[in-house]
């Protein structure tokens, strides 16, 4: 259903959303996800992002009018820029304040990143509605500073509904871009000069890479080729030239427009467990194993691939644990029992965030 704004003389305007969130690929492509579903809803979208952070340039591509505002980041160690930072936040305040006076939304849309916090605390003084997406198991420090402003609080996993407000929380899973969902198999079988009577195994490490699975995966390929057909998105400059003819095996650095006919072909997959990433998988169904980071990073990864385990979604392997014969053992593993996987993925109620997160921001602007 379709909402719109009615001005006191009756006539109708325009339904106005203002989105923002930045500063790594995770906080900006879930708000790109969203776009086709919101135009055909309607809305005029406006972005607010950094002055030239990675949003910027991937948000270009989609004629959007976006605007910049200062940033500063929020440590918890020490670093001498924590002495001007919060200067920035404050100017950023000001800037997100006088963008969104000038645009008048009915509602803001964030996906956090430290550059969604003035926005989201300028939205708010301004008595907009703020809607806020929260991808990992436990609330970054950057949404902390945003939930008790928000209306609602969207999030990945059931587990972090215990985290927020019981009256904001609403699980609803990550957008995805409609696009991957439409990939062809043969397509991708053509592109790495694969056979269609072998199954494939697709491995990805991350948009920059990560080594210890690039090494442990190359070290594997004399077993996994005897069972599978291997294409690897192995991240930036880190294609190994000795493979580069290896039968049954193909490198990407990264894959753009080709990586849904990629994902069509993959019978399992092999991947790092950032929300976004584990989430189109379980919007893909492609049964999959995890190697989160190791606990040296914040952990996140590691508590999103327990959830992911728990729910029947995904087998787990400790980074510290991986070996060849480990990760040999495991896709086997993972291949036989892939149907088992595809049922829990199934009967998920996290398969259509795209259209659960535009629902509840149109209910919302319908209330005002």
């Amino acid at each position: 259903r379709e909402y719109d704004v009615i001005t006191p003389g009756g006539a109708a305007m325009p339904k106005k959303i203002v989105l923002t969130g930045g500063g790594t690929a995770g906080h900006i492509t879930p708000n790109i996800a969203l776009l086709p579903r919101l135009r055909q809803l309607g809305y005029e979208i406006t972005y607010i992002g950094s002055y030239e952070g990675m949003e910027k340039k991937l948000i270009e591509d989609y004629e959007i009018p976006y605007y910049g505002i200062a940033t500063g980041k929020f440590r918890r160690y020490f670093d001498l820029k924590n002495f001007t930072d919060p200067f920035r936040v404050i100017k950023g305040y000001g800037e997100a304040r006088r963008i969104l006076k000038n645009i008048q939304p009915d509602i803001v849309f964030s996906k956090g990143g430290f550059v969604a916090v003035p926005v989201v605390r300028a939205a708010a003084s301004l008595k907009i509605p703020c809607v806020i997406h929260e991808s990992d198991m436990t609330p970054g420090l950057a949404n902390k500073l945003c939930i008790p402003v928000a209306r609602k609080v969207c999030c990945n996993f059931p587990e972090t509904m215990q985290s927020l407000p019981p009256e904001k929380a609403v699980l609803t899973g990550s957008p995805i871009r409609e696009e991957l969902a439409k990939g062809n198999k043969l397509a991708g079988l053509d592109l790495c000069h694969f056979s269609a009577n072998k199954p494939v195994l697709m491995v990805i490490g991350g948009s920059l890479g990560a080594a210890s699975i690039n090494q442990t995966v190359r070290e594997a390929l004399p077993k996994l080729l005897e069972d599978f057909q291997v294409v690897h998105l192995c991240g930036h400059e880190k294609i190994d030239n000795l493979l580069l003819n290896c039968p049954g095996y193909m490198q990407f650095e990264y894959l753009k427009s080709e990586l849904k006919d990629v994902f069509a072909m993959a019978d399992v997959v092999v991947s790092r467990a950032g929300a976004n990433a584990i989430c189109e998988l379980l919007a893909l169904k492609k049964p999959n194993l995890l190697i989160p980071l190791s606990a040296g990073s914040r952990g996140d990864q590691i508590l999103n691939a327990r959830s992911f385990e728990s729910q029947g979604f995904s087998m787990v392997i400790d980074e510290d644990y991986l070996s060849p014969e480990l990760l040999v053992e495991k896709v086997q593993e993972l291949y036989f029992n892939r149907q088992l996987y595809i049922s829990a993925m199934n009967s998920s109620q996290q398969m259509n965030a795209a259209k659960t997160i535009t629902e509840l921001l149109d209910s919302i602007v319908a209330q005002k």
